[in-house]
């Protein structure tokens, strides 16, 4: 089969698997989100209320069944499916009711409100994974729709891994991996979650894919993959914009600066023998030369999407990082604010990492997966540091949020894109000496034909 065939079966695979859990994957955040789309979509606020609510419950529901159905002391006792599902719906529905009837800020905006004013602003500024969900649930409806949705941007970002391998001239078959990587490593968990981690993971990719054409000589086109991603992050959610951002612009700089400090030693003044291969990991369409034009149009492109950011976020009143950390410190404002909050937050900072490196010690699967990409990344110098860019933005989420109780390790899951595309990578040297290359013949004259 032709390697798309490949990847399409890949990707078909995986939604298929995903058939195991259509309901109840769902997080304390996720019906913000949900609401959010179904307002967009026409519906009231107590319409969206209601099947925001019937899905959510629907979910538990099903997990009380299948929870009962294994428990040694109940596996023979009435499915709990029914009062489970009646029990959730009236304490949700009661709440948001309570909330509607005060009116005011209650109301405001387009997400039911199933939390505080404060609290809600934050999901009110991250319309994009809404805007994505809405042609979903519109035509599928919530539980379908939001399944449909989840499974193509799940697939997607294994996609888009594959085109990024193959971009640095990874062989089909490890290129393929690391499609597989992404989909049964926590990555593929996290991307199926209705939230705006799947996005953002793609969009990630699809910044780092630019970089790689960038390298690789298409300056054009690299740039314009970059310059989309960053600027649909600022709606899916603009704090990774703002990392993003300011990482590919650094490691930029890094590139920049590294290749000047290697051409003022070099003879050629820069000019590669022979016509080598760009540290990208490919030829580069200049006959050899170093792009080094395009690795300074990355560094623009990235400053221009942080100083972008952090002047849209100004002028639309985003809420600031140091409501950020009250909403941490409080516990999503369920305790008054603290005095000196920045001040908490460095003591909570030190605390997490330090218990997240003891857990890490204790389970050291995630650890040893980075230190296997960041030596693969080895292989492809340049694309290695905008690989470690890109990766690094999972360190810099979870340090904004140093909230040890969050699910799934969701707020990292960016790192877990190091080891997904340089485990590949690492193994290559394997594939290359494994596989032969074929013996080129003689080139034949241009117009003459057999």
């Amino acid at each position: 089969m032709r390697p798309r065939t490949w990847v399409l079966v890949l990707a078909a695979v995986f939604a298929v698997l995903q058939l195991a859990d259509v309901t109840g994957r769902d997080t304390p955040d996720s019906k913000n989100y949900v609401s959010y789309a179904l307002t967009l979509a026409g519906a009231g606020k107590r319409e969206a209320a209601a099947r925001t609510v019937d899905w959510v419950c629907a979910g538990r529901a099903s997990a009380a069944q299948r929870a009962q159905r294994v428990d040694v002391l109940r596996f023979h006792a009435p499915s709990p499916a029914g009062p489970v599902f009646a029990q959730c719906r009236a304490g949700e529905l009661r709440r948001v009711e309570r909330r509607l009837r005060a009116g005011g800020a209650q109301t405001d905006g387009h997400v039911v409100p199933f939390v505080a004013p404060r609290l809600r602003r934050i999901f009110e500024v991250r319309p994009g994974y809404p805007v994505f969900l809405v042609p979903f649930v519109a035509v599928f409806g919530v539980t379908w729709g939001v399944w449909l949705a989840s499974v193509l941007v799940a697939g997607a970002g294994g996609v888009l891994v594959f085109l990024v391998l193959r971009t640095v001239s990874v062989p089909v078959p490890l290129a393929l991996t690391g499609q597989a990587l992404y989909y049964v490593l926590p990555v593929g968990t996290t991307a199926m979650r209705p939230m705006t981690e799947g996005l953002m993971l793609a969009l990630t990719l699809a910044a780092l894919r630019g970089c790689a054409l960038v390298l690789a000589g298409r300056t054009g086109a690299g740039a314009a993959w970059v310059a989309g991603a960053l600027l649909a992050l600022f709606g899916v959610k603009h704090s990774q914009a703002l990392f993003l951002g300011a990482c590919l612009a650094g490691a930029a700089a890094v590139v920049a600066l590294w290749r000047h400090r290697r051409s003022g030693r070099s003879p050629g003044g820069g000019q590669s023998q022979g016509g080598g291969r760009s540290p990208g990991g490919g030829q580069s369409r200049s006959g050899g030369r170093s792009p080094g034009r395009g690795v300074v149009v990355i560094a623009v492109v990235g400053c221009a999407a942080v100083a972008g950011t952090v002047l849209l976020a100004r002028l639309l009143r985003y809420p600031s990082e140091a409501e950020s950390v009250q909403d941490l410190l409080t516990g999503h404002y369920t305790h008054p604010d603290r005095a000196h909050p920045w001040r908490e937050f460095l003591h909570l900072e030190f605390d997490f990492w330090v218990e997240w490196l003891r857990r890490q010690l204790t389970e050291p699967l995630f650890p040893a997966l980075l230190a296997a990409g960041a030596w693969g990344a080895r292989r492809r110098p340049a694309f290695g540091v905008f690989l470690l860019a890109a990766a690094g933005t999972g360190i810099l989420t979870q340090a904004g949020h140093p909230d040890i109780t969050v699910f799934g390790d969701r707020m990292i899951v960016l790192a877990w894109l190091l080891p997904v595309v340089g485990v590949p990578l690492l193994l290559e040297p394997l594939v290359r000496r494994s596989v032969p290359l074929p013996v080129q013949g003689p080139p034949r004259a241009v117009g003459v034909t057999r």
